[in-house]
């Protein structure tokens, strides 16, 4: 048995929370592979290492006096070495990246630090072995994971050290080059570690005690998730909760090594378990979660549905713009096609002068949608849900603009004016769940 146990920038914000990391390390000696975030905020007032990291780069590249960042960011790793008391020579690793500083570093190789830092810390606290993430994840040169090669190099290097700390969020490309992953993205790397080693679980842990049913933000004190699919937690991710990176669930789904998200602060909390299969389906809906900021464009052409190829023709039109779409709900006569505002509002009326044009059809636009997400994988058995989430929301003044629901019966999809949003989600909690 092996476990990966990842923490984030939360749990690594200041001395305090190293000691909490390592009682939950060292509590279990499985943990054998430790992954690590760069130091976040110690609070609400504090900033994140990664982000400090950004700003340097960008003072350099632009020619801006940046010491005054640089000594934040070196007091803050400083300091953590100092209060716990370790013998590391925290000066020697900053002085080699200070020799660097000037406007040709690249990005990523400065902004990897962080964590390479936190790690460098991390290791020494525990007693465990540094491993470079750039020794072991190597990245093809169109960004993506060579995992046959990660997978090699992975299980080389831990079967010879035994005991690792990690830097998350960034590997190398086969010249040594660094690359980061996307925002988050020590998630992935400890997903990738404990897809290469077949660990029996992929521990996250954070600052919240597993997730939420809902925007705690709309809704005060929601429920804790205790179990949900990987599918189920794609589509809650991909509509906006953003407990884990959502790219982190495809490394260990295949082998389904569940996921486990865990809080730092409260050890002993259940947490959430993601898997596969769940043995608990008590509850028809598993999540909520929504974005606001979509528009709608809707193409009406009688007898549309009779003509052959007059979708292909019209997400031509989309992708001749370089337009992600989100939905597409269609009638008889009509079919809209739902985008996120950002997307669209650049060439939005360039788009539907060549839809109306090249189609030959009418185009009406809704705009200020938001989009909510109903998930359960327990939806499908449940006789009425669908009926009882209109009614409610009816009877509670929401004007629906649209529903969709996916043909695994996984979720449903209601779209809705933006100004209802945060009213759609406590309605939908405090009746339906």
């Amino acid at each position: 048995m092996l476990v990966v146990t990842k923490f984030g920038g939360s749990s690594l914000s200041c001395a305090k929370q190293f000691k909490k990391v390592k009682d939950i390390v060292l509590s279990n000696p499985m943990r054998k592979i430790v992954v690590v975030s760069a130091l976040g905020k110690r609070d609400s007032n504090d900033s994140k290492i990664t982000d400090l990291l950004y700003i340097l780069h960008a003072h350099l590249k632009y020619s801006v006096p940046y010491e005054d960042v640089w000594q934040i960011i070196c007091q803050r790793y400083k300091e953590v070495r100092d209060d716990l008391k370790l013998d590391f020579d925290i000066e020697a690793e900053l002085k080699i990246i200070e020799s660097q500083l000037d406007k040709s570093i690249p990005q990523d190789y400065l902004v990897s630090r962080g964590e390479f830092l936190a790690a460098k810390l991390m290791s020494s606290y525990l007693g465990y072995e540094f491993l470079d993430a750039k020794e072991v994840i190597e990245f093809n040169y169109d960004g993506t994971v060579n995992f046959e090669v990660t997978e090699r190099k992975v299980k080389e290097r831990v079967s010879a050290l035994k005991k690792v700390v990690v830097p998350g969020f960034y590997g190398a490309y086969g010249n040594g080059v660094i690359k980061l992953f996307s925002r988050g993205g020590s998630d992935i790397t400890g997903s990738i570690m404990a897809k290469c080693v077949n660990a029996s679980i992929y521990e996250n842990w954070t600052d919240v005690s597993g997730i939420m049913v809902t925007d705690p933000r709309i809704v005060k004190n929601p429920k804790i998730i205790k179990e949900i699919t990987y599918n189920e937690l794609r589509e809650l991710s991909y509509m906006g909760a953003n407990v884990l990176h959502e790219d982190s669930i495809f490394p260990v789904q295949a082998l389904n090594i569940p996921i486990k998200i865990l809080n730092t602060n409260e050890p002993d909390c259940e947490g959430t378990i993601i898997s596969n299969e769940c043995k608990d389906n008590s509850q028809a809906i598993t999540g909520i979660a929504g974005k606001k900021n979509f528009v709608a464009i809707t193409i009406y052409k009688r007898h549309m549905s009779n003509e052959v190829g007059f979708l292909r023709k019209t997400l031509s039109i989309f992708e001749r713009y370089n337009v992600s779409i989100e939905h597409i709900p269609t009638g008889i006569d009509n079919v809209s096609i739902v985008v996120a505002r950002d997307q669209i509002e650049k060439c939005l009326y360039e788009l539907i002068v060549d839809l109306k044009q090249e189609l030959g059809a009418e185009v009406t636009l809704w705009e200020d949608i938001a989009l909510i997400a109903v998930v359960g994988r327990n939806m499908a058995n449940k006789k009425g849900l669908c009926g009882k989430l209109l009614s409610v929301l009816g009877e509670n003044g929401v004007n629906m603009k649209m529903i969709d629901q996916g043909p695994d019966e996984l979720n449903i999809i209601l779209g809705i004016n933006d100004s209802d949003y945060e009213k759609a989600i406590k309605v939908i909690y405090d009746n339906i769940m």
